[in-house]
């Protein structure tokens, strides 16, 4: 029977917390709660990104935030308005990336296996590693909003959350916008877990 050794351990525990928020090496999971009051037999219609005075002051930032979206939007059936003061609904989008510092051996369950000297001091079981591997864990977050651009009516709210540990980039927002609007427009049970495949 073949075992691992301590060290091996170690990175195939650090492999496995890389796959956070992930079903597979092919998927991407996150939590989704949605709500909304979507009228029945509405047409998604065309639509705008609408920016805060926030995110209008980090042009740049936002631009990479909606076009980690847009996929999303049109895959739920949205098109974009040739004429944004004419625009069906107006999309409202954020994004938030929270970084943890934290380890597995910050569990008393992976502290030492063997003998050696426990962390309240006496001997007790460890393999007498000297050194730990720390990786940092970050929750990320997407939001979208959708209000009727006729009279601000908010119709719909969606967001998908999903623990990693790599933060923010392209691939993985666009996939946690497509989990948020995923069964847009019914809010569907909140929370759930929806899972989405990361290569097409």
């Amino acid at each position: 029977m073949n075992s691992l050794s301590p060290l091996r351990w170690a990175a195939a525990g650090a492999a496995a917390l890389a796959l956070g928020g992930c079903a597979s090496l092919n998927t991407l999971s996150s939590d989704v709660r949605s709500y909304g009051t979507w009228p029945t037999g509405r047409a998604p219609g065309t639509y705008v990104f609408e920016r805060l005075p926030s995110q209008a002051s980090q042009p740049e930032q936002q631009a990479a935030l909606e076009e980690a979206a847009r996929p999303a939007v049109e895959m739920a059936g949205f098109k974009p308005a040739p004429d944004a003061a004419r625009a069906d609904v107006s999309i409202q989008l954020g994004a938030r990336i929270t970084r943890y510092e934290t380890s597995p051996w910050d569990d008393p369950m992976w502290w030492n296996w063997g003998y050696g000297y426990g962390r309240y001091g006496g001997w007790r079981p460890g393999f007498g590693l000297g050194y730990r591997f720390d990786n940092p864990r970050y929750e990320r977050e997407v939001a979208v909003l959708i209000r009727d651009r006729a009279t601000g009516a908010p119709l719909y709210e969606t967001r998908a959350v999903n623990d990693s540990l790599i933060g923010a980039d392209g691939e993985s927002l666009s996939l946690m916008f497509e989990a948020a609007l995923k069964d847009f427009p019914t809010p569907a049970v909140s929370p759930r877990r929806v899972v989405v495949p990361v290569s097409r």
